[in-house]
């Protein structure tokens, strides 16, 4: 399955960028008692203070987690200086996972070190660039509308494959937070 081209960059606000990532942790969640994921939160430490898009924290087989998500709408592809400001505010925080969201891609400094360091990168896109189909160059390329597709879609890679995220197609997600 080809990947949609790498210079498209999602049109959304900054606050529904943020909201469509915090509401697929809520439903990542669910089946959790404890699960809660918060909106722009600032977190308090003797060494500073740490702004966070969305901050999520849950219990799971009696341990308790912090989650730090970070939500980058960029017009360049995210640097490795973002990825390793997001590990600092991990160590500082005391939290546990991060993510990072973002609407124009990663450079490839920045995907080693997270994969390094054990950070989930996302990058998220127009969800008609989820549907496929013989000529996907053409410029005005719409699906039809019977094919029922996302306005958003998170494109998440790892070492074993590509996952295209969406309410209801959040395993891998799930696979990071919870493994």
């Amino acid at each position: 399955m080809p990947r949609p081209p790498e210079n498209i960059n999602a049109e959304i606000s900054p606050r529904e960028f943020e909201l469509l990532v915090k509401d697929y942790l809520l439903n990542l969640g669910k089946e959790l008692n404890t699960f809660t994921a918060t909106h722009d939160i600032k977190i308090h430490r003797v060494d500073g203070e740490y702004q966070i898009d969305v901050f999520a924290e849950f219990e799971f087989l009696g341990a308790s987690f912090k989650v730090l998500i970070e939500c980058k709408r960029y017009k360049n592809k995210v640097k490795r200086e973002v990825v390793q400001l997001l590990f600092d505010k991990l160590r500082a925080t005391g939290s546990h996972k991060g993510l990072i969201f973002s609407t124009s891609g990663f450079q490839e400094g920045a995907i080693t070190f997270a994969k390094e360091h054990g950070i989930a990168l996302i990058r998220v896109i127009e969800g008609k660039y989820n549907y496929f189909t013989k000529s996907t160059n053409h410029p005005n390329f719409q699906p039809p509308p019977w094919a029922d597709t996302p306005k958003y879609v998170g494109e998440y890679c790892n070492d074993k494959y590509i996952a295209y995220l969406q309410d209801g197609h959040l395993e891998p997600l799930k696979e990071f937070l919870f493994d």
